[in-house]
């Protein structure tokens, strides 16, 4: 049967002694933990979801956490290629004198879910359906899936969005005192050194070293462009 403690329950006390749940920091109720489930692609995700919507717990809140590269509608963001994030920015932030109406949106697409919640047929959903509504409706499918994650029992997301930790706090994460799950952990130490690392090839690095040799040559900060110069000539 259901669990006692989370949105599935019954609400019915069980009389179970609960002295050791942890508290909000507030002190006004229980703290429930959420159960964050990190995949190593967004195609296992896909499949975990659809096993999912087959269990008990199908109509558990959830939200999945993923890149504008899947969930962006916007259709010039969208077709950009490699700098959507930078494009969004651009637009959240109103430059050139353009903003996006689709993340003005952003409601539409999670009252529409707290909707659903509300009447009893919240169901488990992908990625895909997210970003399917979320055209039908002109509303942001990023943003959305990330409010949805306050009201979330259980969060999917990529290694990468809990084990970096820019990412997590660019997605406001917080995994103290929650549950994580990492499916098929083996990959994480590829995952952990993919966080780390970067790659650049020869033409970058040279022109990178072009472009300090003119600071150092011009005198401008010398302090601290002729380390890095030194760095790229010793690499190239």
């Amino acid at each position: 049967g259901p669990c006692t403690e989370c949105s599935c329950s019954s609400g019915k006390e069980t009389g179970k002694d609960t002295s050791n749940t942890k508290k909000k920091e507030n002190g006004d109720g229980p703290f429930i933990p959420k159960i964050f489930f990190g995949t190593r692609t967004h195609k296992q995700i896909s499949q975990i979801t659809r096993e999912l919507k087959r269990t008990a717990y199908f109509s558990v809140p959830m939200t999945i956490l993923s890149s504008r590269d899947y969930t962006c509608i916007h259709p010039v963001v969208s077709s950009s290629g490699s700098n959507r994030n930078e494009m969004c920015v651009e637009l959240l932030e109103g430059k050139h004198g353009k903003s996006c109406l689709y993340y003005h949106g952003v409601h539409k697409l999670t009252e529409h879910h707290a909707l659903q919640s509300a009447h009893g047929v919240y169901q488990a959903w992908d990625i895909e359906d997210l970003v399917s509504l979320g055209k039908k409706l002109r509303a942001c499918a990023y943003f959305a899936a990330r409010e949805l994650m306050v009201g979330a029992d259980i969060v999917f997301c990529p290694y990468n969005y809990l084990l970096d930790p820019q990412i997590r706090e660019s997605m406001e994460i917080k995994l103290k005192g929650q549950v994580v799950i990492l499916d098929e952990a083996h990959n994480i130490e590829d995952c952990a050194r993919e966080s780390v690392s970067y790659s650049v090839t020869e033409s970058q690095l040279r022109a990178a070293r072009e472009e300090l040799d003119l600071m150092v040559n011009n005198n401008i900060r010398q302090k601290d462009h002729k380390p890095l110069r030194a760095v790229c000539c010793s690499l190239t």
